[in-house]
C-alpha cells in the first residue's frame, strides 16, 4: 500500500537570499588594467616628460589610476540593489541561528 507524502513547504521569498551570480559582462572590464601595462610600446621611450619624469614613470601611475577606477566602476555596476542586499544579510542571520 503506497502513501503520499507531502511535499515540503516552500520558504517565503524574503526568508531566502537571492542567487548571486558572477557573470556580469562588467566583469570583462577587470582585463583593461591587466593587458594595457603589458603593451610595452605604448611606454617604451622617455619623452615626453611630465616635469622632470620621463614617460615610463608617470604613464605607471597612470596604470595605478586606471585601475582604480575601472575596479570602482565595475564594483559599482555589479553591486547587488539595496533590497537583494538586505535579504541576504536576513538569511545569513537566519543560518546563524539555526
Amino acid at each position: 500500500m503506497a502513501t503520499a507524502s507531502t511535499p515540503p513547504s516552500m520558504p517565503e521569498t524574503q526568508d531566502v537570499a537571492p542567487r548571486r551570480s558572477d557573470r556580469s559582462p562588467w566583469n570583462w572590464l577587470l582585463l583593461v588594467p591587466i593587458v594595457v601595462p603589458l603593451l610595452v610600446p605604448i611606454y617604451n621611450s622617455v619623452d615626453p616628460k611630465l616635469g622632470s619624469w620621463p614617460l615610463f614613470y608617470w604613464l605607471q601611475l597612470a596604470f595605478v589610476v586606471l585601475g582604480v577606477a575601472t575596479t570602482a566602476l565595475v564594483y559599482r555596476m555589479t553591486r547587488r540593489p539595496a533590497a537583494e542586499r538586505e535579504a541576504a544579510a536576513r538569511a545569513v542571520v537566519r543560518d546563524q541561528e539555526r
